[in-house]
C-alpha cells in the first residue's frame, strides 16, 4: 500500500492532532494497520489466477475419446494430421479442435411408415457387427425409388453400415465438409441401387434376391473405394425389403402357385415314370432269363450234337477195309452156324451194307429166332 496512506492511518491511530485537544474523547484510540504487500511477490500469484480464469473461461483443450477422431483447425485451415484419442490443447480464438464420431454409422433407407421403428431395426442390423448404435449414429432416409428393366416403378429398403477412414479424416473434412455423409454415402447408394435395379424385371427380383443384394453391395463398395483418398470404409450393405406394386405382387403369387402345381405334376410324372421303368426292368430281366435258359438248352444240344458228330467221325475213321472184312467173316460164321440149325433160314442183305441180316424161319414158332450181327 502507498506510504502516505500508511502514515495517515498511523496518525489517526495515535490520536494525535487537534481533534483530541478540542474535546475529543481520550478513549478514542483507533489503531488500524493495513496488510503490507510486496509487489514483486504478488506478480506470480496474479499470473496463476489469470491462467486459471483463462482455462475456466476459454477452455483451450479438448479430450478425444477412443471411438472419436479430432481435427485441429487453425484460422480455418485443417491440420493434415488427425488427432488420436487423448487430451489435446489449442490456442483460443486462433485454433479449435473438431471432434468427429469414428464409430460405425448406419444410413437407413426406410419407407415413411416404418421410420419410427429405426431403433428396433438397428439392433437387428448391427447385431454381431458393430455393437449397438446410438441415435445420433443412425441417419434415416426415404426408401430408394427405382425402375426395373421395363421402366416399372418400385422401392428398395436397405441399410448401409460404414465408418470414417481415420487416416484420411482431415482431407475428408477439407474436401467434403462436415456434411460428408450426405455427399458421399447417400448419392452413391441411390445411384448404384437404381443402376442395378435397371438390370432386372421387378417380378424376378424376389426370386433372385440374393443375387440382387450381392450386386448392390459389390457395386456400392466399388464406388465408395473409387473415391479419392478413400474417405469412407464400407462395412456392409443389408437388403431389408423390396416393395413391389400390388399388381406385380399378385402376378408373383400366381406364378408361384403355378410353379407349385407344376412341381406337383412333375413329381407325379416322375413317380409314374419310375414305376414304368421298374416294370420294364422286371420284364427285361425275365426276358433275359428266358433267353439265357433257351440259349443254355441250345448250347447243350449243340454240344451234344457236336459230341455225337465227333463220335461218329471217330467210328467212321475206324471202319477200315480190314475191319469190315473181319466183320464179314464173323457174320459168315454165324450164317454157317444158322444153316446147321435150320436149313430153311432166309438171308437178307441191307442195301450198301457188307453184313447181311439172317432170319431163321422154321415151322416151329418156338424155335424161331433172329440172329443179328
Amino acid at each position: 500500500m502507498p506510504a502516505d496512506l500508511n502514515d495517515y492511518f498511523k496518525k489517526r491511530g495515535n490520536g494525535g492532532g487537534d481533534n483530541n485537544q478540542n474535546g475529543g474523547s481520550g478513549n478514542n484510540n483507533f489503531n488500524f494497520k493495513m496488510p503490507q504487500f510486496d509487489n514483486k511477490k504478488a506478480v506470480p500469484l496474479y499470473i496463476i489466477i489469470a491462467i486459471i480464469l483463462l482455462l475456466v473461461v476459454a477452455r483451450p483443450f479438448k479430450v478425444v475419446g477412443s471411438d472419436e477422431v479430432g481435427i485441429k483447425v487453425t484460422t480455418g485451415v485443417y491440420s493434415p494430421i488427425a488427432l488420436d484419442p487423448g487430451l489435446h490443447f489449442f490456442l483460443p480464438f486462433i485454433q479449435d479442435i473438431i471432434i468427429l464420431d469414428a464409430k460405425v454409422r448406419m444410413m437407413s433407407y426406410t419407407s415413411t411408415e416404418q421410420m419410427g421403428r429405426i431403433g428396433e431395426m438397428q439392433q437387428k442390423l448391427v447385431s454381431g457387427n458393430a455393437g449397438s448404435l446410438s441415435a445420433s449414429s443412425v441417419i434415416a432416409q426415404e426408401s430408394i425409388s427405382v425402375k426395373d428393366a421395363r421402366g416399372l416403378d418400385f422401392h428398395i429398403d436397405l441399410a448401409v453400415l460404414y465408418h470414417l477412414n481415420r487416416a484420411q479424416v482431415p482431407n475428408t473434412m477439407s474436401v467434403w465438409g462436415l456434411n460428408w455423409e450426405n455427399k458421399i454415402i447417400d448419392p452413391t447408394v441411390r445411384e448404384v441401387v437404381r443402376e442395378v435395379a435397371g438390370r432386372y424385371n421387378a417380378e424376378d427380383i424376389p426370386q433372385k434376391r440374393s443375387e440382387f443384394a450381392d450386386a448392390v453391395k459389390n457395386d456400392i463398395i466399388k464406388s465408395i473405394d473409387a473415391q479419392e483418398s478413400k474417405p469412407v470404409i464400407l462395412d456392409t450393405v443389408q437388403m431389408r425389403e423390396i416393395i413391389l406394386p400390388n399388381k406385380i405382387r399378385e402376378q408373383i403369387e400366381q406364378v408361384q402357385i403355378a410353379r407349385q402345381e407344376a412341381e406337383v405334376t412333375r413329381n407325379q410324372v416322375s413317380r409314374a415314370k419310375q414305376e414304368a421303368e421298374k416294370q420294364v426292368a422286371l420284364a427285361k430281366g425275365e426276358a433275359d432269363a428266358m433267353k439265357t435258359r433257351a440259349q443254355g438248352r441250345a448250347d447243350a444240344a449243340r454240344i451234344e450234337a457236336e459230341a455225337n458228330s465227333y463220335a461218329n467221325s471217330i467210328i467212321a475213321k475206324s471202319l477200315t477195309p480190314q475191319l469190315l472184312q473181319l466183320r464179314q467173316i464173323e457174320t459168315q460164321a454165324k450164317f454157317n452156324e444158322a444153316l446147321k440149325e435150320n436149313k430153311d433160314a432166309q438171308i437178307f442183305l441191307t442195301p450198301g451194307g457188307a453184313v447181311p441180316n439172317i432170319w431163321v424161319d422154321t415151322k416151329d414158332k418156338q424155335r424161331q429166332s433172329s440172329i443179328g450181327q
